[in-house]
C-alpha cells in the first residue's frame, strides 16, 4: 500500500529537520509508541501497542535513515515484528521545503503486512496505515509549531 500527503509546519526547516530527528519528539508523535531509543545516526528500536481489527499487538522493530540529504531529505526504513499477529514493514521518503509560511513536510510511504494483519483484508489494514500516518504527521505538526510558541 501507498500514501502520501503533505503538511504545512509553521516552524523554519532546521527546526523542522531536528526534530524529525528527534528521538523524544517521535516517540511523541509515533501512535501507541510505549519506548524509543537510539539516534538518526545509529537507528532507533521502538516498541509500539497497536489495535488493528480485531488484532492487537505490541510491535517490536527497528527504523533506519538512509539516504540522508540534510536538512532537506531522508528515507525511513523499518520494520516491526508482533509476534502471532504479524508482521509490518515498509519505508517513507520524506522531504522539506522552505515556503513563505514555515516548512511543506511531503510524504510517500510504502507498507506491508503479513500474517493475521494480511489475513484482515487490505481495506482495513490501508484504512488503518492511512489513519496512523496522518495521525502521526499531524502530531508531529502540533508537537514542532507547540515548541515554537
Amino acid at each position: 500500500m501507498e500514501l502520501t500527503g503533505t503538511r504545512l509546519i509553521a516552524a523554519d526547516r532546521a527546526t523542522v529537520w531536528a526534530a524529525l530527528n528527534d528521538p523524544e519528539t517521535l516517540k511523541a508523535c509515533i501512535p501507541g509508541c510505549q519506548e524509543l531509543s537510539g539516534s538518526a545516526d545509529d537507528g532507533f528500536e521502538a516498541t509500539v501497542v497497536q489495535k488493528v481489527g480485531p488484532v492487537k499487538a505490541t510491535f517490536k522493530g527497528a527504523v533506519t535513515l538512509e539516504d540522508v540529504n540534510a536538512p532537506e531529505s531522508y528515507r525511513i526504513v523499518g520494520e516491526g515484528k508482533g509476534g502471532a499477529a504479524g508482521f509490518a514493514k515498509g519505508q517513507a521518503a520524506v522531504a522539506l521545503s522552505e515556503t513563505a509560511e514555515g516548512t511543506e513536510l511531503a510524504y510517500t510511504v510504502d507498507a506491508k503486512v503479513g500474517g493475521k494483519l494480511a489475513q484482515l483484508g487490505s481495506r482495513i489494514v490501508d484504512g488503518f496505515a492511512k489513519k496512523m500516518a496522518d495521525k502521526f504527521f499531524e502530531d508531529f505538526k502540533d508537537h514542532v509549531e507547540g515548541a515554537q510558541i
